[in-house]
């Protein structure tokens, strides 16, 4: 006598929960096998940041995939052998979790391996990595410099900025081409370009409150392309200018100008 609905429809809502828990361990699997490459990531703009490998995180995550292929496939199998059991009215409850053991096993295993991974990968130096890379204007403590990347070529940057600063009426006084000076003297450097711009009625008042901060003004933009091929736009923070210098509050709006002007030209 073969098994009632109730039955058939315990058996299949057991093998969508199992099939739920493989796409799940897939997901978590692709997630895992790409940590290298945003430890890679972190690793570039910090040459202190010392890991010996990250392929582990990749086998880490192919496991993980594969036991996902393998509960999918394993509970169908046991989903089709208990339809038959049902069908034939034998019992189902003196076979043992076999399936569930196994998973619950290499997840074990699993966890502490990528544990390990993780203690001997330095994670307070990924942890201030990360940070870093949450924070696209991070701010240097020792130098004032920030630095936001560019979603456009060194020579696209430059343009939009140039355009920018003529449209509020900013003076520009020169672009310094320093790949360009590099390439005349048979140097290679990567395309780095510095803007040098100002306004005569916002920096002199700033001069004659705080005569140092000529030192800094005019204004200054580098735009340069790093290693990788990407472009980042530098500037000296407004607080560290205004810390360097004693500048009064009320005159910070004169050189905040340009953390408008970099964001808008990153975009």
């Amino acid at each position: 006598m073969g098994g009632s609905a109730t039955d058939y429809l315990a058996a299949e809502r057991t093998v969508l929960a199992w099939i739920r828990t493989g796409i799940a361990l897939m997901g978590l699997g692709f997630v895992l096998a790409r940590f290298g490459l945003f430890l890679q990531e972190f690793h570039h703009p910090q040459p202190d940041f010392q890991v010996k490998s990250y392929s582990i995180s990749l086998w880490i995550g192919i496991a993980l995939i594969l036991m996902g292929v393998s509960v999918c496939l394993l509970s169908t199998f046991r989903h089709l052998r208990m339809l038959k059991q049902l069908e034939a009215g034998e019992s189902l409850y003196a076979r043992s979790p076999r399936l569930l053991i196994a998973i619950a096993a290499g997840l074990v295993v699993l966890g502490l391996v990528m544990a390990g991974y993780l203690i001997f990968a330095n994670p307070s130096a990924m942890v201030h990595a990360s940070m870093r890379e949450e924070n696209p204007m991070a701010t240097s403590a020792e130098n004032g410099i920030v630095r936001i990347t560019s979603n456009h070529s060194v020579d696209e940057t430059v343009t939009k900025l140039q355009a920018i600063l003529q449209a509020k009426g900013v003076k520009l006084f020169v672009v310094v081409d320093h790949s360009g000076e590099a390439a005349g003297a048979g140097l290679k450097m990567p395309n780095t370009k510095l803007l040098i711009f100002g306004n005569p009625k916002a920096g002199t008042p700033l001069m004659l409150a705080a005569p140092s901060v000529a030192l800094d003004l005019p204004l200054k933009i580098l735009v340069a392309e790093d290693g990788a091929g990407k472009t980042w736009i530098s500037y000296n923070s407004t607080a560290y200018l205004q810390s360097r210098h004693a500048l009064p509050a009320a005159m910070l709006p004169n050189i905040a100008v340009i953390e408008a002007l970099a964001a808008k030209a990153a975009e």
